[in-house]
């Protein structure tokens, strides 16, 4: 057990994963996990090649192409740096491409800030990149491990994301297991793609395709991301095996057994949940968390088994689609309409630019939760979590 920087725990991770290339452009809060990966090759200890490029956009072409060729590639950024990268990520999984990106959380301009909130990865959705959310530094060294058997399991063949908050886990330090190399290697094993880019047997990627054909290749995307929740399963519990660490799969039920109301929230902040949740417990009220860990693929069948019993659900969105609601309540809302007791769910747009969700928060959301349905508009939405009205124009 090792006390260490989030951003250093996220570059033992990479290292030990044994990438042949990695390639970044810095921007801040990514900038440590990049910095420590470029010591590490500088320093012989990373047998790979990191590529410095001149943005966001090369980065990710450069890890996209290393992918193509058959070689385990990374990158990482974060906000504006993401969107950058969007171009190459729809391509890269349109072209079944597999290569892992860390997305460090931070707002996107304007106004400028280089606080957290989920803005710049939701908005990368429906690329087609499979986007993992963690809670902690050891959750974020542990799936990134998992990510690469993600990535590069044949059957899904896709980008993944791993999602965590920026600052919060990048920057502060906690005690983390590192797993042993021989087990890792155990765990995961050398990338070896059965097509890739090769001049002895050349093949085309990306080429032009007709509309007798297109629709074909965006459900294969679609359909390789539905198939794979099963796999992301089955590899987020072996690699528990080896580690003793459960997470609990695709999302993490947190005393939703007998809950009245549960709260759906991802990242960091499910940990704040999870103590206001004991505290309302222990006054008497009856309530649970899930935490979202795997966001695309959606994990409808997993939420719905831990919801399906609750009266009513606040999802806590730290984004917004600009003119409707947050990506979250939104996705989760489709999926619940037209079911059979459907519990009432209410979406909160909270944490926007760093802004703290504390447990006074936490509380003034279940007090907003019980005036629903109770003086309207109930279906004015969204519910904005702590607006200051005096800073409106």
């Amino acid at each position: 057990m090792s006390v260490v920087e989030g951003s250093e725990a996220v570059a033992m991770a990479i290292k030990a994963c044994r990438p042949q290339v990695v390639s970044a452009y810095p921007i801040s809060p990514q900038t440590h996990i990049v910095e420590n990966l470029a010591k590490m090759v500088a320093d012989g200890e990373l047998d790979a090649q990191y590529v410095r490029v001149e943005s966001e956009f090369s980065a990710a072409s450069v890890v996209s192409g290393a992918s193509a060729t058959g070689s385990r590639a990374y990158t990482a950024s974060s906000s504006q740096g993401l969107l950058l990268m969007t171009e190459v990520i729809y391509a890269s999984a349109g072209m079944r491409l597999p290569f892992v990106i860390t997305g460090v959380n931070r707002t996107i301009s304007a106004p400028i800030s280089i606080q957290v909130d989920h803005q710049d990865t939701m908005s990368l959705r429906d690329s087609g990149i499979i986007q993992l959310y963690v809670e902690s530094v050891q959750e974020a060294y542990d799936t990134h491990i998992a990510a690469f058997k993600i990535a590069e399991d044949p059957k899904i063949s896709l980008p993944v994301m791993v999602c965590m908050d920026g600052w919060i886990l990048t920057h502060s330090y906690e005690s983390v297991a590192y797993m042993g190399q021989e087990e890792i290697d155990r765990f995961l094993s050398p990338f070896e793609p059965e097509h890739f880019l090769d001049i002895k047997n050349p093949k085309s990627w990306g080429s032009y395709a007709d509309d007798n054909v297109l629709m074909e290749f965006k459900y294969a995307v679609h359909q390789a991301m539905q198939d794979g929740k099963q796999r992301i399963r089955e590899i987020f519990k072996e690699l528990s095996l080896l580690t003793g660490r459960d997470y609990r799969g695709l999302v993490e039920a947190y005393r939703t057994e007998d809950a009245d109301t549960i709260v759906i929230a991802l990242g960091s902040v499910s940990g704040t949940v999870k103590e206001s949740v004991d505290d309302l417990r222990s006054e008497g009220h009856q309530i649970g968390m899930v935490k979202i860990r795997c966001y695309r693929p959606f994990p409808f069948e997993d939420i719905w088994e831990a919801i399906k019993g609750a009266r009513r659900i606040a999802v806590l969105d730290a984004n917004i689609s600009m003119g409707s609601e947050g990506a979250v309540g939104m996705d989760l809302k489709a999926k619940l309409y037209g079911l059979k007791n459907a519990p009432l769910l209410v979406d909160f747009i909270a944490g926007l630019g760093g802004r703290e969700i504390n447990k006074r928060a936490l509380r003034n959301i279940l007090q907003q939760l019980d005036t629903v349905g109770k003086k309207p508009p109930f279906l004015k939405e969204p519910n904005w979590v702590g607006l200051n009205p005096t800073l409106f124009p």
